[in-house]
């Protein structure tokens, strides 16, 4: 119920490797981004879980310069307490 954050930039040219299972949301910093992912298995919808992205457990100190754009999607996820 933890969160770690970092920057990823074409500047930096950082990777993050996020283990199978793991939980990760992503913020742009700028007005164009791409994301890319590598992935170690085929993805199967029925297996994927959307945490609210403002979830009071996890406490995710989101940039508060940027006015967030959130996705219908993500508006929708569930806190993260109801998938145990």
């Amino acid at each position: 119920m933890k969160w770690f954050g970092c920057e990823l930039s074409k500047e930096n040219k950082n990777q993050l490797w996020i283990p199978p299972g793991f939980a990760h949301g992503f913020f742009c910093l700028s007005d164009v981004a791409e994301v890319l992912y590598k992935t170690t298995e085929f993805w199967y919808p029925e297996d994927e879980h959307t945490i609210i992205w403002n979830d009071k457990t996890i406490n995710i100190l989101w940039p508060n310069s940027i006015k967030p754009i959130i996705s219908d999607k993500d508006k929708e996820g569930k806190e993260i307490t109801s998938f145990f």
